[in-house]
């Protein structure tokens, strides 16, 4: 028997150690829930999970920025609601002062508040914010590099041109517009409030031409072009920026006896912005990080929502004239706020379905790196059983192994 090296003392103290770091890897990952304690322990496994972990806390984050742009977006559009409001009570004001029962002292009276009601309007688009930002006051709206002036277009037929002869004027339609000698073309416009008024008469309707009445309303001083041709008569302002913007250009033909001219009157009246009226600003539109990386984001640009851009600041009602001007531009003015609430509406909604989308993916995201990076705890729990009870024979091996050299003394006995 051979003494000199105790193998299979050797061989089971050898095992005991395997199985009891085993035991205590198996351990460790039961106490914290982690296949992956260490970059020993799988390390591409570690790098990829710690990239998803960046992703999910970059789409958690990203979610609430966008809960934050939809806060902002519901300030905004609820100072709008208002306005909205209190341009309605201004044109239910308008058109009670269109109305002959009234004074001249009612009208003031109606002058008075129309003229509060402005100003609150304009408090309102400087002073609502969001986190001390400033909102609806042209802020936050995209850059415009230069003021830009007022553009109206009122599309006719195409036969229709400077040099028309006045009883040659047709509608969209081809039908003419029936003018006559006698009748009386009056245009009325509004800028910052003040309403604008040129008059036309019609003394000679074969040699008189569509340019003859256009001259008359730049003379007046507040337009500073008007060209038709193709049927297209472009009206251009005087002023720059939102100071000098044409609202409520309203165009009415009456004949000699008084009575207005319905199809001639619409067919002149047909105006639209075909470019608006901005001022010079540096770009303020607001960007919102809806992603976990770089460039994905959204931009959300707002309007100048002021009283002063809507033109209804010390909008005049004060004669029967300017009632009739100020109900178009407060029905423009409206259009304008209910477009601007139509756009916000949708960027909220937008925004509604990426928070969705958000958090789908992290919550799939968040189950790809569980599976690599957590413990799967019941095969753990089973191999740390297993390590356990190996770890207990290699002892009771050790133990009979140590045994084995006394057996050599029996010899001596």
């Amino acid at each position: 028997m051979i003494i000199n090296h105790n193998l299979g003392a050797i061989n089971s103290h050898r095992q005991l150690g395997i199985n009891n770091a085993n035991m205590a890897k198996s351990t460790e990952k039961l106490s914290s829930g982690l296949r992956i304690n260490r970059a020993g322990d799988d390390a591409a496994g570690l790098a990829i999970s710690e990239k998803m972990r960046g992703q999910i806390r970059g789409l958690d984050q990203a979610s609430r920025n966008s809960q934050d742009g939809i806060s902002m977006i519901q300030t905004a559009e609820g100072a709008l609601n208002e306005t909205h409001s209190i341009l309605q009570r201004m044109r239910e004001l308008a058109v009670q002062s269109s109305n002959d029962t009234n004074t001249d002292q009612d009208r003031k009276n109606i002058q008075d508040e129309i003229n509060q009601l402005g100003e609150e309007i304009q408090r309102i688009g400087d002073q609502t914010e969001f986190n001390t930002k400033k909102l609806i006051n042209g802020d936050r709206g995209a850059a415009v590099s230069g003021a830009t002036t007022h553009e109206l277009t009122n599309g006719m037929h195409s036969t229709n041109a400077d040099a028309t002869k006045l009883d040659a004027l047709v509608d969209s339609n081809g039908n003419k517009l029936q003018l006559a000698n006698g009748d009386t073309i009056t245009a009325t416009w509004s800028v910052n409030g003040t309403q604008h008024t040129a008059t036309f008469d019609i003394t000679d309707i074969t040699t008189q031409t569509l340019q003859d009445f256009t001259d008359k309303l730049v003379a007046e001083g507040s337009i500073a072009s008007i060209a038709t041709t193709a049927g297209k008569m472009v009206v251009t302002s005087a002023g720059q920026g939102t100071a000098g913007q044409i609202n409520g250009l309203s165009i009415e033909v009456k004949s000699a006896s008084g009575v207005r001219k319905e199809a001639a009157s619409n067919a002149l009246s047909g105006f639209k912005t075909t470019t608006e009226a901005k001022d010079a600003r540096a770009d303020g539109s607001l960007d919102f990080q809806i992603g976990a990386n770089t460039g994905q984001t959204m931009n959300l640009a707002i309007n100048d929502m002021r009283a002063d851009a809507l033109g209804v600041r010390n909008l005049q009602v004060g004669t029967k004239s300017q009632a009739s001007t100020a109900i178009k531009v407060i029905d423009e003015a409206t259009q304008k706020v209910s477009a601007e609430r139509s756009k916000l509406g949708s960027v909220q909604n937008r925004l509604e379905h990426t928070i969705n989308n958000l958090n789908t993916s992290s919550e799939n995201l968040t189950a790809a790196e569980s599976r690599i990076r957590d413990t799967d705890m019941a095969k753990t729990v089973m191999e740390n059983t297993k390590n356990s009870i190996l770890a207990q024979a290699a002892q009771a091996m050790l133990a009979q192994a140590n045994q084995q050299p006394q057996q050599v003394l029996q010899l001596l006995r």
